[in-house]
């Protein structure tokens, strides 16, 4: 099982083949549980609003690397405010 950190650095070097789970898990660390599920997003609960907005799918078990991004994107300002 993979920590934290070197999830978010594989994902780093290859945003576009991550599998769905493991940005589940990433988002859930940072940002709790989603707060919407039912349709094919799920949609996580940031301390801001707008972007970079946390709303991923499932594509085939993978995660939209458009979406990946905005994932990184929105762990590095957390990470920012909050140091």
């Amino acid at each position: 099982m993979q920590n934290i950190e070197q999830l978010i650095l594989k994902i780093k070097k290859n945003d576009k083949n991550v599998r769905f789970v493991d940005i589940v898990k990433l988002c859930e660390h940072y940002f709790g549980k989603a707060r919407q599920c039912g349709s094919s997003h799920m949609v996580f609960k940031t301390p801001w609003q707008g972007d970079p907005r946390v709303n991923i799918q499932n594509k085939k078990g993978k995660a939209k690397a458009y979406q990946v991004r905005q994932i990184l994107k929105a762990i590095s300002r957390l990470k920012d405010e909050t140091n």
